[in-house]
This record gives C-alpha cells, sequence and structure tokens, in this order.
C-alpha cells in the first residue's frame, strides 16, 4: 500500500504546526501506519510541493526547497490513501509557509484515485483570518471531496482502517498508551520534512480550567479534548530521544493550554500547579538531548502563576535551568474588561496577569546567550468578543501601557478579532460579536497598540547594539532577507541584503520596526560590505558613509572607528567589524 500524507500545516489554540514547526499530526499518523502494516510505504508531502506542481515557481513562497514536480505528482497517482491534514483556528501572520485550507488542497487531489482521508482540526474548518464566522460551505466541501472524514484522532482512525476497515471510527481517540507507540515510530518523518524542523511536543490535552468551570466562550480545544489528560514523562522524554538521534536539535513542549498546569491538581478555575512533575519532565528532556539548541513552550494561564506564586516560580526557574534562552509563554488575557472576562469566561483577570508578568518577568528577564532574555510573557488580545463597549479597547490599552510604564518586558502583544466556530459558547452568542459593528475601534487601538507600546517595548527588549545569534535565513523579499531565531514567537529580522538562505547568523540590531527589526550580519567587513548596509550602522550618517567608502580599503580597523564621533557607537562596533 503506499500512502500520501499532505502537511497543510495546522493552527490551533494549543498546537501549531507551520513549518519550521512540524506538528504532531503528521508524525503520529505516520506511526500508526507504520505500526499498522509492514507493506506500506508512506511519502510526507507539504502543501508547498503541492503548490509548486500544479501551480508552478508562484505557489511557494520560499525558495529554500525546490520540489521535485515529477515525484510529488507520481506519488498521488500511485497513492492508495491520501491523507490531507489541516485545519487553521487562530490565523496569524506567517512567513516562509502559508496554511491551506480545504478549497485549495480539494482542487489539487480531487483528480487522483487514491481513498481521500481528511484530519486534524479542519473537520471544525478553518479561518482565512480573525473576525470571521465558520460557515457550513468548506465542511460541504469537505464532504464532498474526502471518503472519510476524522472527527476523532486520526493516528486512531488510521490505525484502525489498515488493520480492520470495517471496524475504522472516525470518532476514536487514542490513549497516551495507545499513542506512545504511534509517536515513536512516527518520529522517522522528520527525515522526510524538507526544513530544520522545530518538533512541536504534546503533553497534555484538554484544557485545565474548561475541565473545572468551563472554556473560553471562543475556544475549540475543549469541544475536541472534553478531559485533560496529562503525557506520562517517560513517554514524552523518549520520543525527544528518539527524535534528537534523529538529528532533531529544536524542540517545543506545546502542545497544552497550560504549560504551568502539567500534572496539576484540578481545583475549580485555577488548578495547583506541580512543580515536582515539570522539573522531572525538564530534567528528564535534558538528560536524553544534553545539546539541544532550542528547548522552548507555549501557553500558559497567568491565572495560575499569579495565584500560586511560589509552585509556579520553581517552575519558571526549571524551565530556564533545563531551557533554552528566547523562551516565551503566551498568556491569554484577551480582554483587560472584566464585564467582558465574565461573559467569555476568560482565563484571568487583568490584575492575575499583570501579577505573572511581573514575575516573570523578576525570574526570566535576564538575557542569555543567543541575545535574548531567558523566560518572558506574551499577551493574547482578542478584539470582537460579546460584551465590548469602546471602554473595552480603553481598558486593553492601559492595562499594556502600565505593564510598559512600569519598566517591564513582554516579548510580543497579539492582537487577533476572533473566530466564531460552530458548538462553542461563542456560537450561540454569535449575533453579540461586534467585528464589524466595531472595526473602526479595532483598526485605531490596533494601531494605538502597536506605534505607543511595541515600538518602546521593541526597543526596550533589543536595543540597537543587541547581537541576536543564530538567525536562521528564511525568504528573500525586495532586496532583503527575512529570518528568524528557531523557538518560541522569535523575533523577525530583516538583513539590508541578500544572503544565503537556510543558514544560520550572528546579527547585530540596528533599528526597530513596530514588529519586527533590522541586523546586519556579524562579523561586518567593513572594507567589502555594500555601502547599503554600512548605512545602517549606528553613527554612520549620510556624509560620514561617503568619507568611509572614500578611505576604503582600511588595513587597520582603528582608522576606521575614529571616523565616528559618537563613542557609545565606537565602542559597540570594536569587536564587530573586520578588515581582512
Amino acid at each position: 500500500m503506499i500512502v500520501a500524507i499532505i502537511d497543510g500545516y495546522t493552527d490551533e489554540p494549543a498546537g501549531l504546526g507551520v513549518p519550521p514547526y512540524l506538528g504532531i499530526y503528521p508524525r503520529y499518523a505516520y506511526g500508526a501506519l507504520k505500526k499498522a502494516g509492514k507493506d506500506v510505504s508512506i511519502f510526507y508531502l507539504t502543501i508547498d510541493d503541492l503548490r509548486f506542481t500544479f501551480e508552478g515557481e508562484h505557489g511557494i513562497k520560499t525558495k529554500n526547497k525546490t520540489p521535485n514536480v515529477f515525484e510529488t505528482r507520481k506519488i498521488l497517482e500511485k497513492a492508495d490513501l491520501i491523507v490531507y491534514i489541516g485545519g487553521l483556528h487562530t490565523p496569524g501572520k506567517y512567513l516562509s509557509a502559508v496554511p491551506s485550507q480545504v478549497e485549495e488542497v480539494s482542487k489539487f487531489i480531487k483528480p487522483f484515485k487514491g481513498i481521500k482521508i481528511l484530519g486534524g482540526p479542519a473537520f471544525m474548518g478553518s479561518a482565512h483570518e480573525g473576525g470571521t464566522k465558520i460557515g457550513s460551505k468548506e465542511l460541504a466541501l469537505a464532504n464532498q471531496i474526502f471518503d472519510h472524514i476524522v472527527y476523532g484522532d486520526l493516528e486512531a482512525f488510521l490505525y484502525d482502517f489498515i488493520t480492520n476497515p470495517a471496524d475504522a471510527d472516525p470518532f476514536r481517540f487514542r490513549t497516551y498508551k495507545e499513542l506512545r507507540d504511534y509517536a515513536i515510530l512516527g518520529a522517522e518523518i522528520v527525515k522526510q520534512f524538507p526544513d530544520y524542523p522545530v518538533v512541536e511536543i504534546e503533553s497534555q490535552r484538554g484544557c485545565p480550567k474548561a475541565a473545572g468551570i468551563g472554556g473560553c466562550s471562543f475556544c475549540t480545544e475543549p469541544l475536541r479534548y472534553r478531559k485533560v489528560e496529562d503525557r506520562p514523562v517517560e513517554d514524552i522524554v523518549k520520543e525527544v530521544e528518539i527524535l534528537y538521534t534523529l538529528g532533531v536539535r529544536h524542540f517545543r513542549v506545546g502542545r497544552q493550554s497550560c504549560i504551568f498546569s502539567y500534572m496539576a491538581k484540578p481545583d475549580g478555575r485555577v488548578p495547583i500547579p506541580n512543580p515536582d512533575a515539570l522539573e522531572k519532565l525538564f530534567m528528564g528532556i535534558r538528560n536524553v538531548a544534553p545539546h539541544v539548541k532550542t528547548l522552548h513552550v507555549d501557553n500558559a494561564n497567568p491565572a495560575v502563576i499569579a495565584n500560586y506564586p511560589k509552585e509556579s516560580i520553581r517552575i519558571a526557574k526549571a524551565l530556564i535551568r533545563y531551557g533554552t534562552p528566547g523562551n516565551v509563554v503566551a498568556f491569554g488575557l484577551e480582554s483587560a474588561d472584566p464585564k467582558v472576562a465574565r461573559l467569555n469566561n476568560l482565563n484571568a483577570t487583568a490584575e492575575e496577569t499583570y501579577e505573572a508578568v511581573k514575575i516573570l518577568n523578576e525570574i526570566g528577564a535576564k538575557r542569555g546567550y543567543n541575545g535574548m532574555p531567558w523566560l518572558l510573557p506574551g499577551i493574547n488580545i482578542l478584539f470582537g468578543l460579546p460584551g465590548e463597549t469602546r471602554k473595552t479597547y480603553e481598558l486593553t490599552y492601559e492595562f499594556l501601557k502600565r505593564i510598559l510604564d512600569d519598566g517591564l518586558l513582554l516579548r510580543r502583544i497579539n492582537i487577533r478579532q476572533v473566530v466564531v466556530f460552530p458548538n462553542t459558547p461563542l456560537w450561540h452568542m454569535r449575533e453579540k460579536v461586534k467585528t464589524e459593528k466595531h472595526k473602526t475601534l479595532t483598526k485605531h487601538y490596533k494601531y494605538k497598540i502597536r506605534h505607543e507600546i511595541d515600538f518602546p517595548m521593541l526597543k526596550r527588549l533589543v536595543p540597537v547594539g543587541t547581537v541576536l545569534r543564530y538567525v536562521r535565513a528564511e525568504i528573500y523579499d525586495n532586496g532583503l532577507t527575512y529570518g528568524r531565531q528557531m523557538g518560541s514567537y522569535p523575533l523577525i529580522v530583516g538583513i539590508p541584503k541578500e544572503v544565503e538562505l537556510n543558514r544560520f547568523y550572528d546579527v547585530m540590531i540596528v533599528g526597530h520596526g513596530f514588529r519586527s527589526i533590522t541586523g546586519i550580519p556579524l562579523p561586518i567587513d567593513i572594507n567589502r560590505e555594500h555601502s547599503k548596509v554600512l548605512s545602517y550602522i549606528p553613527g554612520i550618517g549620510r556624509k560620514r558613509l561617503i568619507k568611509i567608502l572614500a578611505r576604503r580599503p582600511f588595513r587597520d580597523k582603528e582608522v576606521f572607528l575614529n571616523m565616528i564621533e559618537d563613542k557609545k557607537s565606537r565602542e559597540m562596533l570594536r569587536d564587530k567589524i573586520i578588515t581582512p
């Protein structure tokens, strides 16, 4: 049997599978197929392989990998099973890979004869952008194109389908005991991944707060997983060990709604954290992956940190001790308006979130060896929720301004518009969703936050002269190269020239945008570097640049440094320039 797994990339509340992230769905599907049949040949394709094959060069955003058009078509022609994995529930902005939707993939795979299976969160629909209500059109199309739509766990269905097709249940969920073999066997798929992967590792499913008092009105996670299950430490560590043996060096323990609630004791709205379990988990990962380059996490409920500071500080210290710098925990505040928070059953109050931000700053704001602070919070803001008024936007802005004015650091502020998915609590309040009515307000406050909070926060986070290490160049755009470090919510760095893609660079920060930064690769060859790049160096204006170009080549970098009047800029550059 020949199986084609098409990774359409997934982005949902508690998991990311958009390159460079390799999510759980393709790996576990691959593992289930391997366990089910010795004679199964499995080919991993991405939606970009299909875009390139059927739409030509313009169908793919990055030139890091040129897919083999002949091979892709041949695999799909011969495939007995075509498994598509997709689902976009928390749409964002992407750099070198863009998630697909059922409508797109359908036109690619419709002509092929293999049995077609839809897996991942796509069965609930996908959001093109924030501020939308998911209707029945995409789901109706899915029913026309796919022979089977999996509503439970794809890996469970695939195993049953191969071993005993008549009993395959698209609503069945697997246990963590069953997953153990799928995870180990599925690790092998990284050999077919076209990039350096950040491998997303599942630690928990379900939402502890939702299990206690119900989930946030908009969230799809509690719909899929109605109870909380914590994956055993030993199983997580074993999966990391296998992946590490296969060459993976970048990991995120990110498939969870709150890392601080792993193995926590249920207690209504705010579970009691278990620092012993987190310390055991991350120490175990480090023991089997000693030279890991990235070990990050994702979500955290700020209410847990604020209500259990002693336990949470232990957890934060463990994340720093065993993890790598640049780590971020995303706090789902969504709104600082208490009325909106009550109506939508949100995770935490503004005061709890502020306290959690303060605690993490005290523990994790120190800068690490890659140029980024060790562990910082991020804030998720969601506009359009029922109960919003003009005051809601002002309260949220004032909350963020307070963090800035108090000298605290946020790694990022993520502003989205709510997406209404069927069967969520928000679905039953959908007439109260204010995305259209408050369109002008949303635009105004988004602009205000970006200019008055994001911009100064970014300058505080990575001042001019900061060296960010291990920045991977990803794409070209209009003579620039864009790259980022590997890990959770990395900063996008614009390099003012084209450098070789898929390589890692150390860059010196020379400028700031509203959500990105400008950096120059190090060391700076002042005799050969393009004048455009030299013009970005702090302390060099237009007139001085002309003088520098006239004096090249410099045999001694001190001669160059003496041409820069600003002492601070001169000292900052001393160990960053060369004169070969």
